[in-house]
């Protein structure tokens, strides 16, 4: 065996399937195969051609697209594509296209046969559930993150349902479908779909196939060609379900039946857009990226998937969950590229996130706020200028990517805000137990400080020193009380919205000034007056709660505030992304419905109403 098969063989004794071959089989098979190099932006497939080889990324990146242009998926190394149409003998459902360049191993479909023929190993793996839709699910078991975990095919089936009876010919058939631009209808044993039960299924693959792959006349009857009595799915099964189900038996269609009759149908590529949506997968290229500019594209992809998110409804948390997680994982890869530049740190050290990305609550309009958390063997005669320049290069690429740099200078490249852990604890007993105007901002948010590269134990050590100090201090706690209170809605006295007058934002009202962050502040009093170590917003008014800090309706009630008025500040920030400008927090209420005006009301009352409540809790006035 020459040099360069033995390189293959060894490739593929680390790639499914052929690692499960011994390595006499695996050897036959390196001469039967050819390399292909395609570089960056080249079509390897277009969705609607004819398509007959298998690939396997030997080295670079592929991404798929369904024929809408929507990017579904993305290849790395070791992975494969292409073989769905050499098992279905259709031309392909989707466009591949090389991200960077790439070196393809190729099987064409005559050795795809023989391999599938001789190996059963091999077949199994064509012939089973797709791997990239286990890598799907296996990510939607394990991130909170993704509504598809909890959406039911109840939410995107079609329930508009296109049927025809079964004794329509094949014609009237491709008329129907055509007419009501769907690729499948539903058969039924008579016209009426409401009455009727559902006897059978006819897609365009089975006319191209069953029909005019076989020369059939127009005026064949439906009942000839389709599929007979297919499966059904409950509307109650999960959507990752269905779509495990669909790809392990190579369906594209599903009726939806209730148990009593057909309610709707699902189409894998649904499915396939609902379960791809998650942001996340995209960070994982970052490990192999070292171009800046390719890093601020994927955070820029990546936020614009997460549009879809906003604009499919779906909660605030989980959209703020997923940006602070695209944002987590770009922060570790500039620190990583950072270290690459200037060498390995002389001393261990934490980068740690503060505010909205401490507490997992990240926007559109976030900024960013960041510390170093240094090892106490630091010497700032040896050490300083290398944390010094480490911190700045983190920094300025962050704003690179769209972290804008925090206005007010809190930030790891500021040098006060980098200190050994030993100095950041007495910094912190200094602001807790004599808590200024300026250490009362700066304490409050280093509350949410969480580290998110380096050695973050020292971020954990840190604050299991500090949240005890914290719990028993009642002028800490009046303080923050005071600071809760000031930010008043803007709400007047006959509960009219109170808006900007003139200026840049006139006719707005800043929805986080006296809205989510008051939410945020008075939810991280009751969690400091409690010592409780959640972080995020809502689990701090749930723990809160329980620990009696504040009464559960109280707890409740600024949760659903916080929650709606996250929902338009994410809207708002939505619509001005997608029209190219910097996503802020002003709210131009004309803009929304007369229900949506009303429930911000609603939402600023809840607020004003416990900030209210506060005085009656802590000596707010007597510090006036």
């Amino acid at each position: 065996m020459t040099v360069e098969l033995a390189e293959i063989a060894d490739f593929l004794s680390h790639t499914r399937p052929f690692s499960n071959l011994t390595d006499e089989e695996r050897a036959t098979i390196p001469p039967l195969l050819t390399m292909r190099y395609a570089r960056r932006g080249t079509e390897i497939i277009r969705a609607g051609a004819d398509n007959n080889s298998c690939f396997i990324i030997r080295s670079g990146m592929v991404d798929v697209f369904d024929p809408a242009g929507t990017l579904l998926d993305r290849r790395d190394v070791g992975d494969h594509f292409g073989y769905s149409t050499l098992l279905s003998s259709d031309p392909s459902l989707y466009t591949m296209t090389a991200v960077e360049d790439c070196v393809f191993l190729v099987i064409s479909k005559e050795v795809f046969d023989q391999l599938t023929e001789q190996f059963v190993e091999v077949r199994r793996y064509y012939g089973g559930e797709n791997a990239r839709i286990r890598a799907v699910a296996s990510k939607l078991r394990s991130t909170a993150a993704s509504e598809s975990l909890r959406t039911r095919v109840a939410d995107l089936m079609e329930t508009s349902l296109v049927t025809c009876s079964a004794d329509a010919t094949v014609q009237e058939a491709a008329q129907i479908m055509t007419e009501r631009n769907v690729s499948s209808l539903l058969v039924m044993d008579s016209a009426d779909a409401n009455q009727s039960p559902l006897v059978g299924i006819i897609t365009d693959r089975d006319l191209r196939r069953r029909v005019l792959a076989e020369a059939k006349p127009a005026a064949t009857l439906v009942s000839e060609v389709m599929t007979e009595n297919p499966e059904t799915i409950s509307p109650d099964l999960l959507v990752f379900e269905a779509m495990l189900l669909m790809a392990e038996r190579g369906y594209h269609h599903l009726p939806v039946h209730d148990g009593t009759r057909v309610v709707g149908m699902i189409v894998i590529g649904d499915l396939l857009r609902s379960l791809h949506t998650d942001p996340v997968y995209a960070t994982a290229t970052l490990a192999r990226k070292s171009d800046i500019s390719e890093i601020a594209e994927i955070a820029q992809n990546a936020r614009r998937i997460v549009g879809r998110f906003i604009d499919r409804g779906d909660s605030g948390e989980e959209v703020a969950k997923l940006l602070t997680a695209v944002a987590d994982a770009v922060t570790r890869r500039l620190v990583t590229l950072a270290e690459e530049k200037l060498g390995p740190p002389p001393v261990s050290y934490a980068f740690a996130v503060l505010g909205s990305h401490g507490r997992g609550e990240m926007g559109l309009a976030s900024d960013q706020d960041n510390a170093l958390v240094l090892a106490d063997d630091y010497d700032a005669d040896a050490h300083a200028d290398y944390f010094a320049a480490l911190s700045d290069e983190i920094c300025t690429n962050l704003d690179r990517v769209g972290y804008p740099l925090c206005p007010g200078d809190m930030m790891a490249s500021n040098p006060a805000w980098r200190m050994t852990k030993s100095q950041w604890l007495r910094t912190f007993h200094g602001w807790i137990t004599a808590p200024d105007a300026e250490a009362l901002l700066h304490a409050q948010t280093f509350f949410d400080m969480r580290g998110v590269a380096g050695d973050v134990q020292l971020v954990e050590d840190l604050r299991a020193a500090y949240l005890p100090l914290a719990q028993g201090s009642q002028r800490l706690h009046a303080h923050l009380a005071k600071l809760a209170a000031w930010r008043e809605p803007p709400l007047g006295f006959f509960r009219g919205l109170v808006l900007e007058k003139g200026g840049e934002h006139a006719e707005t009202l800043d929805i986080k000034k006296g809205g989510t962050a008051a939410v945020v502040q008075m939810a991280r009093l009751f969690a400091v007056a409690a010592g409780l170590p959640q972080q995020s917003t809502r689990e701090r008014l749930a723990a809160s709660a329980g620990a009696g800090s504040v009464s559960r309706q109280g707890a409740q009630d600024l949760a659903d505030a916080f929650e709606f008025l996250c929902t338009v500040q994410l809207h708002h920030q939505q619509a001005q992304f997608n029209a190219g400008t910097q996503p802020n927090n002003h709210i131009y209420p004309k803009r929304l419905s007369s229900l949506e005006r009303e429930h911000l009301r609603d939402a600023f009352g809840v607020i004003r109403k416990l900030q209210q409540s506060l005085g009656a809790k802590y000596p707010i006035r007597a510090m006036s």
